[in-house]
């Protein structure tokens, strides 16, 4: 008796139907916007009406791009957009026209070298073995500007690494680093979005020195896992002279306001090497959380 095949659909797919939909007499019915698919009219899905379905593509999105792309978890990257590279910075020093501007200069130029820790812990965590699923894991993930976002994508392409780049529409420019890798390089309208998607996929976060935009990806962090919403992660602190000088964090312990056991979800750390360290003896310690890697283990930095 012969096998049957059915056909594994029945119905034209929507990419079909809307090359038909271009290709159709031109009447002052086809010709009104009412006419338009509703998938393919810009002008409908723009409308206020809509901010759930686009709520809903921006999560979608990215979401399925990175499943495809085989990527299983993410190293995150928070960090300040105007820390510049160590060689760049004594020109902003130069350019200053008043004290206080220099004063600005010498403070980011005491900052400087967490851009090179910031790509050599990015290099660390490319290099991890796949898990045995083949689903690559701690592949580096910054906010895809630059900076410290760019030394995170910088060092993924160091080692031939693909990195992601989380971009948002600004008032003013905000373009992808050259090293984000450009089919994972996304760009969002909702920062509540945006957002999800970094810690989606985190298993471990480094947060560098940086303004408004680093506070809120990192108080929201620990508020998720304060508060339970999210499973406890590796998070390090790079810097620990800027973090006590513009959050008290023991003054809020002994206001009676966060929890001591609440500090103990940072670890303060100078260099990419202690850094990964701390990722590597947390999971160490807590081997149901770990990855079954293809080769084993979480490998070390070279010495």
């Amino acid at each position: 008796m012969t096998e049957i095949q059915p056909p594994k659909r029945v119905f034209p797919k929507a990419k079909d139907d809307a090359v038909v939909a271009e290709n159709i007499t031109a009447t002052p019915q086809t010709q009104d916007p009412a006419y338009l698919l509703a998938y393919r009219d810009p002008d409908f899905l723009l409308r206020d009406d809509l901010r759930p379905v686009r709520f809903q593509l921006e999560l979608l999105k990215p979401e399925l791009l990175l499943d495809e792309a085989g990527i299983g978890s993410t190293f995150v990257f928070y960090g300040s957009a105007r820390i510049p590279a160590p060689d760049k910075v004594d020109a902003i020093i130069e350019a200053a026209t008043t004290d206080t501007q220099r004063r600005i200069g010498e403070r980011l130029k005491a900052k400087a070298h967490y851009y090179d820790e910031a790509r050599k812990l990015a290099q660390i965590a490319s290099e991890q073995p796949s898990a045995d699923d083949g689903k690559r894991q701690f592949v580096v993930c910054s906010g895809g500007g630059p900076s410290i976002m760019e030394a995170a994508n910088r060092g993924a392409t160091d080692v031939g690494q693909e990195s992601i780049g989380l971009n948002i529409v600004l008032p003013f420019e905000q373009a992808p680093n050259a090293f984000v890798t450009p089919r994972l390089s996304f760009q969002f309208h909702y920062f509540a979005l945006r957002k999800m998607h970094f810690l989606l996929r985190a298993r471990a976060v480094a947060v560098f020195p940086g303004g408004f935009g680093t506070f809120d990806e990192f108080f929201e962090l620990l508020t998720l896992i304060q508060t339970g919403k999210m499973a406890v992660l590796p998070i390090v602190l790079f810097g620990r002279e800027f973090w006590d000088k513009v959050v008290n964090f023991e003054a809020l312990v002994e206001e009676g306001v966060c929890s001591p056991t609440d500090l103990d979800l940072i670890t303060f750390v100078e260099t990419a090497e202690e850094a990964w360290d701390v990722v590597e003896a947390y999971y160490a310690a807590n081997p149901e959380r770990v990855f079954r890697l293809g080769r084993g283990a979480l490998k070390k930095p070279a010495v």
